[in-house]
């Protein structure tokens, strides 16, 4: 027999070569697309119940007689509790499983969404919303690092891809589905709808999602836990990727939590239906997010941040204009640019992370939607003292932030290869 067979190819006086497999998941293999579907509905549930409110913003202002700033503290709450809760529930997925924190994050939520139709007034509007938004920060971090371990490495910025992808979705479909059933019956029937959408999702994602098989426990042990921390954030590379998640937030959470406002007054004057159905558009970010994968095969890593910023930017330019046709292209822009951008760096988190991946994602979640509440917040701020213009202005410093911390990564790159080759 030939010297040049299989792997399982004996030969006289050695010991026979055993053929490694890899049995993660991979596309078109068993199991993956159950897990696929199963994550795509986490991330459904997951934006659905985030940013259930954002599109009801003025109707939230118009019920209880509060400015936009006031009434945007219940999409900020919810983000908020979210950035400070998801290190914490990461360390609890390291111990006792990613699907088991997934399911009891969801559970959690599902309920509160229930509740929060009935909130009696804006304070308490808005504790419910941050109770939910910690609970809810046991899915993304906990998904990722599920991917990243069950997952073969070539196919998970597709994998990462379509779970960032049903965020899209979610936010879209809670988005739209909001505001026509207020248009019809008022914003606490459309928060009921949607809370009743992801109890849906949350008992298909229990059914759908495969069992993990390369999970390996780790410790609670706080010193362990401050270590990986600690250990993440001398990172270089991770502290950018943090950074650059942190900023492309606040561009969309500025831009989306105002546009409502914006969109009601002259020159468009649009009902609170049609105002919904604007964030379709976040189909785009669906399709960004789940070809990032192949954006990063053609222009690398750093490239593919480049991109994402420059259509962010020139989405924000775009809807300056005073024709709806504009702003719809130019929101259209910034939410591929951003879907693009994010899903490029929570993947390229859970590559650079060898070790404590739960930890390496729970700490970009964090910056992410940190990101989130200071765009909702400072956006609605900006809106008020300066209009549109002055969230936009929010949004471009933040793209000119995301592409400068890139360009610091494209020279440090540039000097140790230098020195690598010296």
């Amino acid at each position: 027999m030939p010297a040049s067979t299989e792997a399982s190819t004996t030969r006289v006086g050695a010991d026979p070569v055993v053929p490694v497999v890899d049995s993660r998941l991979s596309p078109g293999g068993p199991g993956y697309r159950r897990m696929s579907f199963a994550l795509f509905l986490a991330g459904v549930a997951t934006f659905a119940l985030l940013y259930s409110t954002q599109a009801l913003l003025p109707l939230i202002s118009g019920e209880f007689g509060v400015a936009a700033s006031d009434a945007s503290w219940t999409v900020a709450a919810a983000t908020g509790g979210l950035a400070l809760f998801v290190l914490p529930m990461s360390a609890l997925s390291e111990r006792f499983g990613r699907r088991t924190v997934m399911t009891a994050s969801l559970a959690v939520a599902v309920t509160v969404g229930l509740l929060v139709p009935f909130a009696p007034s804006l304070p308490a509007l808005v504790a419910l919303r941050a109770v939910q938004g910690a609970a809810l920060a046991g899915l993304p971090a906990s998904a990722t690092a599920y991917l990243a371990e069950e997952v073969r490495p070539r196919a998970l910025i597709t994998a990462i891809g379509l779970f960032v992808a049903g965020n899209s979705v979610g936010g879209m479909s809670g988005r739209v589905i909001t505001g026509w059933v207020a248009q019809e019956w008022g914003w606490r029937v459309a928060l009921g709808v949607i809370g009743v959408i992801a109890v849906g999702c949350a008992v298909a994602f229990r059914l759908l999602l495969p069992a993990p098989r390369h999970f390996v426990a780790g410790s609670l042990r706080p010193r362990v836990l401050a270590g990986t921390v600690r250990d993440h954030l001398a990172n270089p590379l991770l502290r950018r990727l943090y950074a650059i998640g942190a900023l492309f937030m606040t561009v969309f959470g500025g831009v989306y939590t105002v546009i409502g406002y914006r969109l009601t007054e002259a020159p468009f004057g649009l009902p609170q239906g049609i105002i919904g159905s604007i964030f379709l558009v976040y189909l785009v970010g669906t399709v960004s997010a789940s070809t990032a994968g192949r954006l990063v095969g053609r222009l690398g890593r750093r490239g593919a941040l480049y991109a994402a910023g420059a259509t962010t930017a020139a989405g924000l330019v775009l809807s300056l204009a005073d024709s709806l046709v504009l702003v719809l292209l130019g929101l259209v822009l910034i939410t591929g640019g951003f879907f693009a951008g994010h899903a490029v760096a929570s993947s390229a988190v859970s590559k650079t992370a060898t070790e404590g991946r739960a930890q390496a994602s729970a700490l970009y979640q964090s910056a992410y939607y940190i990101g989130s509440s200071a765009g909702s917040t400072v956006g609605a701020l900006a809106f008020h003292a300066g209009g549109w213009a002055g969230t936009v202005g929010v949004g471009l410093l933040a793209v000119f932030g995301v592409v400068t911390i890139t360009l610091l990564g494209t020279r440090a790159a540039r000097v140790q290869q230098r020195l690598l080759t010296a």
